[in-house]
């Protein structure tokens, strides 16, 4: 088995699983990775002011999770739960419905509050539904009667608070970009006070951030889409910072996904909105990201080999095995990496 093999199949303790955050945010552990030396840090995530310097941008993914688990009743009587994945250009849902083989088209579900929902068509194991409502109707009824729907290891109860960063503010995402879990807002403000611009993008996280890599992963080109903003402001501070030799830190592999899907080949990022498909994958040449803070990532995902590219497998390696030695705490409420 090789490096980048190792490195995806990596065997982490269940108790190492994170089921609840770390109050306060900021004082969950961060490894700190130097791509330079590969040597490792332990530190802390308050400390992260140590490794910022005046000038410097910390790009933030302010997407907000949407309350996407709703729940309603055919008229049969039998129970279903529905789980908005994206909108669609018309105005209807793609969506995961349980049970999705007794649905019939056009069939009418009856939701908790009130509401009604059509089961429009079925496409594979996804669904289309339309919601007799408005699209400012809708949110008001998502935020009342929807539930946030948690990652599947995640087995208790939390607020769905500590599913949101302290910056959310654009509805649209079914997962969190987790990396940014950790800041608190005197964390961000204490950044600011010295000098670093903390400027943000736009990427909803779609459910493919969970998804196992296929078995045919090397001779795949693009990867689910998500939908993306990166706006002119944020553009224009990025370019300004490189210009000068300042460096770009992302926050999370989602921030990144969208600033290398934003740059051209010369390392110039535009203000962009659409859909991305990018994969990046080891031997994908970075094109703005100067360094990367990241949470520790399933086995088997795209989120893994994205670190790998920017770092390599094989320090990747080290890191991963010296997180699970160390005790520290993985996936969407654990501990977090910083990469230099």
């Amino acid at each position: 088995m090789d490096i980048l093999d190792r490195l995806l199949n990596y065997e982490l303790p269940e108790e190492l699983i994170a089921q609840e955050p770390v109050e306060p945010r900021d004082h969950c552990r961060l490894l700190v990775v130097d791509r330079s030396s590969g040597t490792l840090s332990d530190r802390r995530f308050y400390e992260l002011t140590e490794f910022l310097e005046p000038g410097d941008v910390l790009v933030l993914n302010d997407t907000k999770v949407l309350k996407a688990r709703l729940y309603g009743r055919r008229r049969t009587g039998g129970r279903v739960e529905i789980l908005l994945i994206r909108p669609m250009q018309d105005g209807r849902w793609l969506s995961l419905v349980r049970p999705l083989r007794k649905m019939r088209p056009n069939e009418v579900i009856e939701l908790d509050g009130g509401a009604r929902l059509l089961f429009a068509d079925r496409v594979g194991d996804e669904a289309v539904v339309q919601f007799e409502m408005s699209a400012d109707e809708l949110s008001v009824y998502l935020d009342r009667w929807g539930h946030v729907p948690l990652p599947p290891y995640i087995k208790g109860s939390i607020s769905e608070s500590d599913y949101q960063t302290v910056y959310a503010r654009t509805y649209g995402a079914v997962a969190a970009p987790t990396a940014g879990l950790h800041f608190t807002p005197e964390l961000l403000r204490r950044l600011e006070s010295l000098g670093v611009l903390v400027k943000y993008v736009t990427l909803h996280v779609g459910l493919g951030t969970f998804e196992s890599l296929r078995d045919d992963w090397q001779h795949q080109h693009t990867l689910h889409a998500e939908s993306y903003h990166v706006p002119e402001e944020t553009a224009a501070a990025v370019n300004a910072a490189r210009a000068l030799g300042k460096k770009v830190v992302s926050v999370g592999t989602t921030s990144t996904r969208a600033l290398e899907s934003a740059t051209d080949e010369k390392g110039l990022v535009k203000g962009a909105y659409g859909d991305t498909s990018l994969f990046i994958k080891p031997g994908y040449r970075f094109k703005v990201v100067d360094r990367l803070i990241t949470n520790f990532h399933l086995p088997k995902t795209s989120l893994l080999l994205l670190v790998a590219a920017f770092a390599s497998p094989e320090l990747m390696l080290k890191a991963y095995e010296h997180a699970v030695a160390q005790r520290y705490r993985f996936y969407s409420l654990g501990d977090a990496m910083l990469i230099l």
